[in-house]
């Protein structure tokens, strides 16, 4: 679909950064993936090596306790599920990308500029490369 698009065949436009509670993220959704995949679980288990291979972790600690602050501002009066996806955005100075319709919403409403869903991205991602 969309996002295996964006995520296979972006190397050389964008590079994908995440941080260790996406893992736990997955790994919480994961009979939700089975089920909407329609993957086997040896099927689903291969998706999920070629899918983090393709991203680079940074590692949570390293985020200091100031943009931790910054973050949780922008997102506690509608997501604070995603705090460490804003902590880490803001902390590598780059763009979030998310499918989460609330976070989306409640960081453009807060002027968060660098927030893009998988269409916007799919359109800068064409800009780019024409």
């Amino acid at each position: 679909g969309k996002i295996g698009d964006l995520l296979f065949n972006s190397d050389k436009i964008f590079e994908f950064y995440s941080n260790d509670y996406m893992r736990l993220e997955i790994h919480k959704h994961w009979a939700k993936l089975k089920k909407l995949s329609k993957l086997t679980d040896d099927e689903l288990e291969t998706a999920y090596e070629k899918l983090l291979s393709k991203l680079l972790f940074i590692n949570e600690e390293s985020i200091p306790t100031e943009i931790w602050e910054k973050a949780e501002q922008l997102v506690i009066d509608f997501d604070i599920d995603d705090l460490d996806f804003v902590a880490l955005t803001k902390y590598i100075k780059g763009s979030l990308w998310t499918g989460d319709k609330i976070l989306y919403s409640g960081l453009k409403e807060k002027r968060f500029r660098t927030v893009y869903n998988t269409d916007d991205l799919l359109k800068l991602r064409n800009r780019l490369t024409t």
